[in-house]
């Protein structure tokens, strides 16, 4: 019986390798605690520093100085993930790390300033995950020695199950482009903690359908209603429902841990179509003719993935591509603007016309409404049999109609992957262009950004 579960970890913690684009590192830092190895503990740790140059949106300050443009290098994830086997069937996961640090913010809580014990300066670590999770059902029987044909986890704590699409439970280890789209998900730091909640959940697969499913306690929110405008304000939050479904035509992917690959640089045949969705009664408040209106957020969407390599197999040539189209439903003109790593502030002595956003680069990021995104990605084929680094060039498009804005938003990202080692080491570079909106129905012009991240991970 330990042989059959020691089989199992390794295939599982050899499935993730190998979702990387490189075999040397098998299953990484990997500790066992029993002689067998079917108790262990393994760590995962990994960074991606960004270097920018931003053209900011009209009237930004940095640091109390106007700019239009601003350079900048900073840490937008330093993060360290540990998870233990502590028997056949139980695991214990943690995930800790900071995220956003610029030479401006992102830095102690509770300061201000960049002097002494500033703003900018020691970050304080926090948890992104921590869950224990029971296996009902494993993946082979203890019997027959044969494959369940249905498998069932399930876990709790501050998790990641978090349903509406696999973009939204994706990884950060493995993108395509340089990093998520962020609407993907939906509550970051508000009624979630930076995209986890605590709650209940369940997954597995049953034949080529994969399952999750989860019942969670969002975070307090507090927002003052307005009238006519969806705001965040839950007071003593009602639980919310999150699911995901998706069946898996070629290759089955591992649901070992609960983060979805971006791309697979050329490893595995897969294809994939889901659909998805959260809902939270009494998440959101809006004033009608001054008196309070409570809103259920309701998201939906549906996508599906391609992963697979083209061509001559020596050259190890492969296509990615996503597509997802999200409707989210959060009250009357509910609408968010975020800008990634913002280190801008609006100037008040601005008086041109201002971006709706806000400073820096922020942007109208998630709201009422419908948004479409596909990206796509080739990974080139081999120009020896041993290459120094292997170039994936890619584009994404985003469309985004909101109901508190009256034009339709259009985003685009070109760039490409240079891989040294897989997503183990990394370089990517990535241009980025948002539209300014000045009024509901006014877009003046676009503004860009240009991003070099360096990816090491292990």
């Amino acid at each position: 019986m330990k042989k059959l579960f020691l089989v199992l970890i390794f295939a599982a913690s050899y499935a993730h390798s190998y979702a990387q684009g490189s075999t040397d590192y098998g299953s990484g830092m990997k500790f066992n605690i029993n002689p067998e190895g079917t108790k262990y503990v393994r760590l995962i740790t990994w960074s991606q520093i960004w270097a920018r140059s931003v053209q900011n949106n009209p009237g930004t300050l940095v640091n109390g100085t106007p700019q239009d443009k601003t350079f900048d290098v900073g840490g937008r994830r330093l993060r360290m993930l540990a998870m233990a086997q502590v028997s056949s069937r139980f695991m214990v996961l943690a995930h800790f790390g900071v995220n956003n640090q610029s030479f401006l913010n992102g830095g102690a809580a509770g300061t201000s300033g960049t002097g002494g014990y500033g703003a900018g300066k020691k970050p304080g670590l926090f948890f992104h995950d921590f869950w224990s999770e029971y296996t009902v059902i494993p993946a082979i029987n203890a019997e027959t020695k044969k494959p369940n044909k249905f498998t069932m986890n399930i876990g709790a704590g501050l998790h990641y199950v978090m349903g509406i699409s696999r973009m939204t439970m994706s990884s950060t280890l493995n993108y395509l482009a340089v990093d998520a789209p962020i609407f993907n998900w939906a509550l970051i730091e508000n009624s979630d903690q930076f995209a986890r909640q605590y709650g209940i959940f369940a997954k597995g697969k049953a034949g080529k359908f994969e399952y999750r499913l989860a019942l969670n306690k969002p975070f307090a929110t507090n927002g003052t209603a307005t009238e006519g405008v969806a705001v965040d304000n839950n007071g003593q939050s009602k639980a919310a429902l999150a699911g995901y479904l998706e069946y898996e035509f070629f290759d089955r992917e591992s649901n070992a841990l609960p983060f979805k690959v971006g791309t697979y640089v050329g490893t595995k045949k897969v294809f994939n179509v889901g659909a998805g969705f959260y809902s939270q009664k009494e998440g959101t408040q809006s004033l009608k003719n001054g008196i309070v209106q409570k809103h259920a957020i309701n998201l939906l969407a549906l996508d599906a993935f391609l992963d697979m390599p083209i061509g001559k197999k020596e050259k190890n040539a492969a296509i990615t591509m996503y597509s997802g189209y999200f409707n989210y439903n959060f009250g009357p003109n509910y609408l968010r603007n975020i800008g990634i790593m913002n280190i801008g502030t609006i100037d008040p002595k601005f008086t041109d016309k201002k971006a709706l956003a806000g400073a820096g680069n922020a942007r109208p990021m998630m709201g009422t409404g419908s948004i479409f995104y596909t990206q796509a990605g080739i990974l080139l084929p081999k120009t020896s049999d041993k290459p120094k680094i292997r170039v994936q060039p890619f584009a994404a498009y985003t469309s985004k109609k909101f109901e508190a804005l009256s034009k339709t938003g259009s985003y685009f990202d070109l760039g490409s992957n240079f891989f040294i080692d897989g997503h183990h080491a990394k370089i990517t570079l990535q241009y980025s262009t948002r539209p300014i909106y000045t009024a509901k129905d006014v877009i003046d012009g676009n503004k860009g950004e240009f991003i070099v991240q360096f990816q090491t991970y292990l």
